[in-house]
């Protein structure tokens, strides 16, 4: 029985609540010994909420401020969900209820417009008005038969550094990059802090490589070897791209090049990347690249669905009044004409009536407004809004990432 559902604010509760977090994830690799310098390096103060059955902590989640980029542009503040976990004695109870609850409402109140969180079990989310709003891909190329085409434009301006000094670079390079696709969110200090942990557990050779003049980077690739005990004799050698952020597409295939040219892999895998990612255009065989995966990436919710409709641009002619509701928040429902002058509150009667899910699917450009209506996912709506939506909701490139948290 759920007792109680609060914010954890002493560094006790805090160390309780990674080891809860990962006992309910069961495959995690442990972190060592969780102490005070830990848990500043973990946890963004009065962000973290947990479940109580009486005096013991049986579920918590907690999450991390930040923006992520919107059709047009924009930024939209938002909550970066992470560590969720409720201990198997305790699962299907209601601590995940209360939990989301209570983060959800918390959030809204703070004026994030929207919480998004990578899933781990894809049955869970959507009960609480989260949907998959994009999808990533893993592309494996080979070798052995990648050859980049004749013609492409890129420059040699590229340097190894050492990967044990190259997170603040790292970090400066990707806050200053331009904003390319809708999906992309900032990195908290927490979230390079993490990474930089997880790379000193992991045992692994780790190589970044920048692109740019220092000082002025205009790219960097971040990659590490698999399969080391039988490096030296294997035939399928790989290399896994851990992060790639370039400014350019010149900038994107000087960083190609440089792991083209790492000489004894048989394979890289970039392993999350667009859906309508270049590098298969890149090279003379477009067979040389496959995609080995796609998995959904960005779940979405949007906590003021108002703000974030507005925030956000629209292409094309027309306009469509869409009703939006919210059994969680209940404060959250709205209805807005959109066109594509932006988004307005209205009186009009509704000519998609749905609820947030829905619109959290849609959102980013992803995800298309007929196939919600043709999957069953719409309320009332009407097949020519339905259409116009789709218009209305069309980005230049598919939602991405990139980041995992």
């Amino acid at each position: 029985m759920i007792s109680d559902v609060r914010l954890l604010t002493g560094k006790a509760e805090l160390a309780q609540a990674a080891r809860t977090f990962r006992t309910a994830m069961v495959g995690l690799p442990p972190l060592g010994p969780i102490d005070d310098a830990l848990i500043d390096r973990l946890f963004e103060p009065d962000r973290t909420w947990g479940a109580f059955d009486g005096e013991t902590l049986v579920g918590t989640t907690d999450s991390y401020s930040g923006r992520i980029a919107v059709p047009g542009g924009a930024w939209l503040p938002q909550a970066a969900v992470t560590h969720v976990g409720v201990l198997p004695t305790h699962t299907r109870r209601g601590a995940a209820t209360a939990l989301f609850k209570a983060q959800l409402r918390a959030a809204r109140e703070q004026g994030e417009a929207a919480a998004t969180l990578r899933a781990s079990d894809a049955r869970i989310y959507g009960n609480f008005g989260y949907a998959i709003a994009n999808t990533s891909v893993s592309l494996e190329v080979d070798t052995q038969r990648a050859r980049l085409r004749a013609g492409l434009t890129y420059t040699d301006k590229i340097r190894l550094i050492d990967s044990d000094d190259a997170w603040a670079i790292q970090a400066r390079i990707y806050a200053d990059q331009p904003v390319s696709r809708a999906g992309v969110i900032t990195r908290s200090a927490y979230w390079w802090d993490f990474q930089a942990l997880r790379q000193a557990h992991s045992g692994t050779p780790n190589y970044v490589a920048v692109h740019g003049d220092n000082g002025s980077e205009t790219g960097f690739v971040r990659y590490h070897p698999v399969g080391l005990d039988s490096w030296f004799t294997s035939s399928e050698r790989t290399i896994v791209v851990d992060d790639i952020v370039a400014y350019s597409p010149a900038a994107y295939v000087a960083l190609v090049a440089h792991l083209l040219a790492v000489d004894l892999p048989h394979r890289i895998v970039f392993w999350s990347r667009p859906a309508d990612d270049l590098l298969p255009w890149l090279f003379e065989d477009f067979r040389s690249v496959r995609v080995s995966a796609a998995r959904d990436e960005t779940w979405l919710r949007l906590l003021d669905a108002e703000k974030a409709l507005t925030a956000r641009s629209y292409a094309g002619q027309g306009s469509v009044v869409l009703e939006v509701s919210d059994a969680i928040l209940p404060e959250n429902a709205t209805r807005l004409r959109l066109s594509p002058e932006g988004a307005e509150r209205t009186n009009l009667s509704a000519a998609v009536v749905t609820d947030v899910a829905a619109v959290s699917a849609a959102y980013l450009g992803g995800v298309k407004w007929w196939q919600l209506a043709q999957t069953g996912r719409l309320g009332d709506f009407d097949r020519a809004a339905v259409e116009t939506l789709d218009t209305l909701f069309t980005a230049p490139a598919l939602p991405h990432s990139g980041t995992m948290f």
